[in-house]
């Protein structure tokens, strides 16, 4: 296998681990809301990772542009926009059918940034499996929770992209560790206002942290490595298996079973994604080649 095969293929695992990581961080996170509000769960998974990640990363304040700091800032701010809602969402809706939609961001961002034909036929493929496992559409949820999925899948796209700019500008994950420091600044008022001293309890405590973990800290570090070797259109396009990841979680963690029409969807969404890593892989080899 070749330098540009490999590189591909371990970038596509970074974002599958993430993938798993913070779905199961997701629905841990559902079971922790009844002791701490949406808002409070957010605010500890944020104030948790900014934590971890600034002693982790230790990054340097000095010699940075004040592009990079504005990119930074508006990273961290889609970060606590994209957490804030879905959060806000999964209190309404179950995990997988916000997932399903929260996905149709990065999707969509699949197909305005793809330059290749086929990358539009597994974008497609992975919509078809997304709409089957929400049942075909989306009527009987809380349409409250659906449009803070569809906001929260706009975030995602945004996410995305800043993600990939950070990861340009600053080294190792140090950008991560400054954005996250912004997102839990932004979203501080908001948990202490909804949450209070409830935020206060060890176990509330405990299980926070380990939803920051699974949900913030493994999975974007991952994902912003992982974006430094790949294009967004394909990242995107990966992300189309969070709603079978999302799924599996919910069953296991939140005892959600699955139906037969949702396992075919699954089966699609998967098909899409290993489209797209075939489709990268044989790119990387005709760079190799070339």
């Amino acid at each position: 296998m070749g330098v540009g095969s490999a590189a591909t293929l371990g970038s596509v695992g970074l974002v599958l681990a993430g993938g798993i990581s913070v779905q199961f961080g997701g629905a841990l996170a559902v079971s922790l809301m009844p002791r701490a509000g949406a808002l409070g769960v957010v605010m500890l998974r944020l104030a948790v990772a900014a934590i971890v990640l600034m002693v982790i990363c230790r990054p340097k304040l000095r010699g940075h542009s004040r592009a990079d700091w504005g990119t930074v800032v508006v990273f961290g701010a889609t970060m606590a926009a994209m957490n804030g809602l879905f959060y806000q969402s999964v209190a309404r809706i179950p995990l997988g059918p916000a997932v399903t939609l929260e996905v149709l961001g990065p999707l969509i961002l699949s197909v305005l940034a793809s330059r290749r034909v086929v990358n539009l036929v597994w974008a497609g493929l992975a919509l078809g499996g997304v709409f089957l496992l929400g049942g075909g559409g989306f009527s009987s949820l809380d349409p409250v929770g659906v449009a803070f999925a569809l906001s929260a899948g706009a975030m995602w796209a945004t996410y995305i992209v800043f993600s990939a700019r950070t990861g340009r500008r600053f080294p190792q994950a140090d950008g991560l560790a400054l954005a996250m420091v912004v997102a839990a600044v932004l979203f501080l008022p908001l948990g202490l206002i909804e949450s209070g001293d409830k935020l206060l309890d060890p176990t509330t405590i405990a299980l926070g942290s380990a939803v920051a973990i699974l949900s913030s800290v493994l999975p974007y570090t991952l994902e912003l490595l992982a974006l430094r070797r790949m294009p967004a259109s394909s990242f995107a396009i990966l992300m189309s298996l969070e709603p079978a990841v999302a799924s599996i979680a919910g069953f296991l963690i939140l005892s959600q079973t699955l139906s037969v029409t949702e396992g075919l969807a699954i089966a699609l969404v998967i098909a899409a994604s290993m489209g797209a890593v075939r489709t990268q892989v044989g790119r990387g080899k005709a760079k190799n080649v070339g």
